[in-house]
Parts: structure tokens; C-alpha cells; sequence
């Protein structure tokens, strides 16, 4: 059941008030500028391949954009008040999830990335990466590598890399808008081109890169591969191509939304608000999780009751990212507009 539901609550004053982030932004050689184009970004570096909305990390970290924290780095005001992560991650003391955007003009190189166990003992104690994909957008023969299409040594992926031989034994799964994939920690994969993906995965940046197509960036230099790291962390199996599970979307007047992916890094919903013919939607946090809700279609207002009365609004607009303290209480909703809702 999602955190999301819809509840009739008498007391909506509260102190945890929700704030918007902006992102950090990367310029892979792979990207476009469709982040720009489609969701308002603004960002002047070409390509505009990622954009990190919801992080952390200290590769990218995002930064308040408005209200009593305007301008700082999220990663220092969760210093400054732990209670904003909730009880499930007060005790972490850090944001355990880093949220994307992500535009495939270009295929993405085929890699891996490692468990929390093998990054913690090989890679200073960080944390793997397991990540989930909720595909935006998809050109008409948009692909993706999900895994191995048959069991293979770890010579024979070497060999086949030396041959530039790899994509022989690769699984390649056709996505389509609306798409949900799971990749856990050791699969074998790759974002196709002509891909619009959101990303929810572990507060990591550990890649391993297996294949790079023999790509060079705007250096002329080729980019890293990490062969030896990536055969020990990968699943050499065969995988089973990926379902797209049944999903069931849960209708309230105003309001609908669906379970999308539950590990135990993360729970993510997709909800769809439209109150045209409805006064408002009211969407209720409670202690156990902070929430962030990632704007990926439409516009409204999310509006908040101060303890002394008055009311607050935050404009949220297509590609908009909010974060949600724990406990904030009860916010009210206004729009039509789609987003993810992601918690811990």
C-alpha cells in the first residue's frame, strides 16, 4: 500500500515543509539534449546526458531551489536535520538513493555494477549499485541489454571483448514507453539510444565498463573499460528475459497510482493526479520515510499550511523534483500532472 493515500486529516500544520532540488548535471558523450528540449532544463553543456535530481553523491550533488534553503547542497541540510530522512534512514545519517533523468541519444557502454559487499571491501567501503528504469520515452526500435543470452566463462567474455566480439552474447529486450526493468547488482547492461529513462538506484556511482563500442570522447581518447573488476562482479548466467509484471493502477477521485518496483533499497509508485474535477488532492507523509516526488509529466501546485495559518504553494512543473521530509504531514495537490513517488 502506498505511502501515497488519500486520508482526511483535521490537523495539515507542520513544520517539515517540502522544497524543491535542482540537479547536477553530466555531459557523457552518449547524451542529447532532449532534457532540455522536453523537460525545461535549462542547463548550457551539450550533451546534457544526465541530470541528478535527487542526490547526494559527491559526483553530482543536487541543491535547493527555493524557500529557507535556497541554494544550499541537499546533502548539508540533511546533515543539519537527519529527521528529514525518517526513521527507516535517520540512523544512516545519508541519503541512501540518487534519483536521474537520463537521455540516450547513443548507446550507453555495456557494463555492471557491484554488489555493497564487494564495494565495501574493494572500493573503500562504498555502496554497490542496484538501480531501477521507468521508461519515459522510447524511439520505435528502442533496445536495451538485460544480462547474457546463454552461459559464458570469463574467458570467453574477455576473448570476446579482445575480438570486439561482446555483443554475440548479449541479451537485447525491446522497451517501450510506460516499461519498468530491474537491474540488480551484477547484470550485464545497457541503456539503448533513443531511450528516455527516470532512474532510481542505490546512492552509488560505481560503474564498471565491459564494451564501449572503441568510442572516443571529445578529447579523441578512449574511455576506461574495467574488465577485470567487471568479470568478478558480473552474473556470467544466463538471464531470463525480462517481464513486464502485471501492474494495477488504484483509482481515488483525483488521484491514481500504481506500484511500480519494491526492494529493499527503495519503493517506487507512479502516480497520476488530475483534480479538474476535483477541489484538491491531499497526499500524507508520516515518520518513516522521507519522499521524492519527480515530475515528469504536466504542471500544478503542491500548497502546505504553515503552524501559524498561512498557506505556502510550490509551482511544479514537467521535470520539476521535489523532496519530502518525513513527517511534513499533509500536503495538497493541484493539477494534472504524472510523477514517481520514491520513499525508502
Amino acid at each position: 500500500m502506498p505511502l501515497s493515500d488519500i486520508e482526511d486529516m483535521k490537523n495539515d500544520s507542520f513544520r517539515n515543509v517540502p522544497f524543491k532540488l535542482k540537479p547536477a548535471a553530466k555531459d557523457y558523450l552518449w547524451g542529447g539534449q532532449r532534457l532540455n528540449d522536453d523537460f525545461g532544463k535549462n542547463i548550457d553543456i551539450d550533451p546534457l546526458a544526465e541530470t541528478w535530481e535527487c542526490s547526494t553523491h559527491p559526483d553530482g550533488p543536487s541543491v535547493v531551489s527555493g524557500g529557507e534553503y535556497d541554494g544550499r547542497r541537499l546533502i548539508d541540510v540533511l546533515k543539519e536535520h537527519p529527521e528529514y530522512l525518517g526513521k527507516h534512514c535517520e540512523k544512516l545519517g545519508e541519503l541512501p538513493i540518487l534519483i536521474k533523468f537520463i537521455d540516450a541519444k547513443a548507446n550507453l557502454s555495456v557494463q555492471v555494477h557491484p554488489s555493497d559487499d564487494y564495494a565495501r571491501e574493494y572500493e573503500n567501503g562504498q555502496l554497490g549499485k542496484t538501480e531501477m528504469w521507468y521508461v519515459l520515452d522510447a524511439a520505435k526500435d528502442a533496445k536495451l541489454v538485460y544480462g547474457l543470452k546463454h552461459d559464458c566463462s570469463k574467458d570467453a567474455i574477455r576473448s570476446s571483448i579482445e575480438a570486439g566480439e561482446l555483443e554475440k552474447h548479449l541479451q537485447y529486450v525491446p522497451i517501450n514507453k510506460n516499461d519498468v526493468f530491474f537491474i540488480e547488482a551484477g547484470t550485464i547492461h545497457a541503456i539503448g539510444a533513443g531511450a528516455l529513462i527516470a532512474e532510481i538506484q542505490e546512492n552509488s556511482n560505481l560503474t564498471y565498463r565491459l564494451y564501449d563500442y572503441n568510442r572516443v570522447d571529445k578529447n579523441g581518447n578512449k574511455r576506461e573499460l574495467h574488465i577485470d573488476k567487471a568479470l568478478d562482479v558480473s552474473n556470467l548466467s544466463s538471464s531470463a528475459e525480462p517481464k513486464q509484471a502485471m501492474r494495477v493502477l488504484n483509482y481515488k477521485p483525483g488521484v491514481a497510482n500504481e506500484l511500480l518496483s519494491r526492494c529493499k533499497y527503495f519503493e517506487v509508485y507512479r502516480m497520476l493526479i488530475n483534480t479538474e474535477r476535483r477541489q484538491n488532492v491531499t497526499y500524507c507523509s508520516d515518520e518513516l520515510s522521507f519522499r521524492v516526488l519527480l515530475c515528469y509529466a504536466g504542471c500544478g501546485t503542491i500548497s502546505y499550511t504553515l503552524e501559524d495559518g498561512s498557506k505556502e504553494y510550490i509551482d511544479v512543473y514537467k521535470g520539476d523534483c521535489v523532496f519530502v521530509p518525513a513527517n511534513s504531514g499533509v500536503l495538497t495537490l493541484n493539477g494534472v500532472m504524472e510523477f514517481l513517488d520514491v520513499r525508502c
